[in-house]
């Protein structure tokens, strides 16, 4: 493999020196880490300590800022985009205004993760398009959220290489190896669904072992969150599969409002300081490696997900990874062509969908997929293609169709107008396609 140019697209994310520590251990060949984001101010800050950390490495990885995208995706041949279109001040409006309306205020789901993709869709569809004129062979390596909504909206409109990555389904396969006490080599997961909506069943050496892993997650307080959150044990033992964390929106909805009101400030307001106290270590002319205060931040396991896919992507033999891809013939009951998240083998140049992770007969791994779980996925994938028309067309119609689609806003259809115009007003410098003239 010749040594990669690997150019990250929202490189003055705090996230930044995480990713850079990993390609920098030497398991990828790189040649140039490019580093672009709008920002000048945190890109000099965020770009200089990864300079710094490059150098005390030893490395002869070049670590290149830019504040225009040309320089960095010309020649690149990995295209990471970690973005927020509107900072961290967008986000805390997409879970403020929500909750001024009692309903879930998160920045990946519900109304205010449409709020964000309807922002995000056009400027990775830009992104995408000028790819294909600096850099055609590139794989686009999408960490950006709500990330496989927006990866439908680059299987509905894009071109090239393209693919929607998430850390949860890595920290959950790290998280079931320590708790089983086992090497995260031997655990499989029979994993399905669509981003932040997905369930599992667990193997070890292929022996299915989520049976006795749902009891220690009830019996067990250091493992009652271990897929992110603590699910109630009746539900646990009724699904026969670990959920992900971010269903409890769904499962707990009205809780998670009331908790969500109640709380002193948002999650992105939290991070919002995390952030400020992590660029005053980054500004330290002395640091030369990413603070522990840097896990405050989220994202664990991001850039040994990053590392581990790009590795595979030019391994001949490569290995399997659960992303965002095309469905093809995983789960059979949805469309072959929509995007869904799920185990797929990747070498080679390749990415193929492993078939058949839920079956025909509607199981997966064996096991009986409730019905509640396929209708929501169902339901969800009907909100996601609406949501990526209305971001591509500016249509306000097709927008309020989207919301009237999300179960998160079943029963509360008469506040759709209204919570609609508030996003639109809140964040409209950032919303172009539904203000043409």
């Amino acid at each position: 493999m010749n040594p990669l140019k690997i150019a990250v697209i929202g490189g003055g994310s705090t996230y930044t020196p995480e990713l850079v520590e990993g390609f920098l251990q030497g398991e990828v060949p790189v040649r140039e880490i490019a580093l672009m984001d709008i920002d000048a101010r945190k890109l000099a800050i965020v770009g200089g300590l990864a300079q710094r950390m490059a150098e005390c490495a030893g490395s002869r990885v070049a670590v290149t800022l830019a504040t225009e995208r040309a320089p960095v995706l010309e020649g690149a041949d990995i295209v990471v985009t970690q973005f927020r279109v509107g900072g961290l001040a967008a986000r805390v409006r997409d879970e403020r205004i929500p909750l001024s309306f009692d309903l879930v205020g998160q920045e990946t789901t519900g109304p205010g993760g449409f709020a964000k993709a309807l922002r995000t869709i056009p400027v990775m569809l830009e992104i995408n398009r000028e790819m294909a004129a600096r850099c055609p062979t590139a794989w686009l390596v999408n960490f950006t959220n709500p990330s496989g909504l927006i990866t439908e909206a680059l299987r509905l409109h894009g071109q090239g290489n393209y693919i929607g990555l998430c850390n949860y389904p890595l920290t959950l396969k790290m998280h079931v190896a320590a708790a089983l006490d086992v090497d995260e080599a031997r655990v499989t997961l029979a994993y399905f669904g669509l981003n932040h909506l997905s369930w599992t069943r667990v193997l070890i050496d292929g022996e299915d072992r989520t049976d006795r892993l749902i009891e220690l997650m009830i019996a067990t307080p250091e493992h009652r969150e271990l897929s992110g959150y603590a699910f109630a044990p009746d539900r646990l033992r009724a699904l026969g599969l670990i959920p992900s964390g971010y269903l409890r929106y769904y499962y707990d909805r009205e809780k998670m409002v009331r908790d969500l009101q109640a709380a002193p400030r948002t999650r992105g307001e939290h991070v919002r300081d995390v952030e400020a106290e992590l660029l005053q270590h980054y500004a330290d002319p002395t640091l030369t490696e990413k603070p522990a205060g840097l896990q405050e931040r989220g994202g664990a396991w991001y850039s040994t997900a990053a590392v581990r896919l790009v590795r595979d992507l030019f391994n001949a033999s490569g290995d399997s990874h659960v992303l965002n891809v095309t469905n093809d013939r995983a789960i059979a009951f949805l469309p072959p062509e929509v995007v869904v998240e799920t185990p797929a083998h990747v070498g080679d140049g390749k990415i193929e969908s492993l078939p058949a992770v839920v079956d025909a007969a509607g199981t997966v791994a064996g096991y009986p997929v409730p019905r509640e779980v396929v209708e929501l996925i169902l339901r969800v994938k009907e909100y996601e293609l609406l949501a990526v028309e209305a971001a591509v067309s500016g249509s306000r119609s097709v927008a309020m169709q989207a919301l009237r689609a999300h179960p998160l806003l079943d029963g509360r259809e008469n506040v759709i107008p209204e919570l609609f115009e508030s996003l639109l007003t809140a964040h409209r410098e950032y919303l172009p396609q539904f203000f043409a003239e």
